[in-house]
């Protein structure tokens, strides 16, 4: 079973061919496909490459499925006897990829 671990949005995902998974949004649109060159380590059926930081010449290939928005997060700041009170809402844009190819 081959797997890579691939950096997007500041974050790090265990990806295997064939994954669906939500990033942050990327500046894709929907049905092209996009190349992910931050590719920390790649597992090649037992052949483990571990990047110093990214492996040489590792990429992972995915196809843009959608774009959509996260669930709302609610922020509420309070400081108590002071009448101050503070409610705030935020949703993530993220965009849905499904893992295509893993090239090393």
């Amino acid at each position: 079973m081959s797997y890579a671990v691939i950096e997007t949005g500041g974050k790090q995902y265990r990806v295997t061919m064939g994954d669906t998974l939500e990033v942050e949004r990327l500046p894709v649109q929907a049905g092209q496909t996009t190349t992910i060159d931050r590719v920390l380590l790649v597992n090649l059926d037992g052949q483990v490459r571990v990047g110093t930081p990214t492996v040489a010449d590792a990429t992972v290939v995915a196809e843009v499925v959608a774009h959509k928005r996260g669930e709302k997060k609610i922020i509420w700041k309070m400081k108590r006897r002071k009448g101050y009170h503070k409610l705030q809402g935020h949703r993530q844009e993220l965009t849905v990829i499904k893992v295509k190819e893993i090239r090393a």
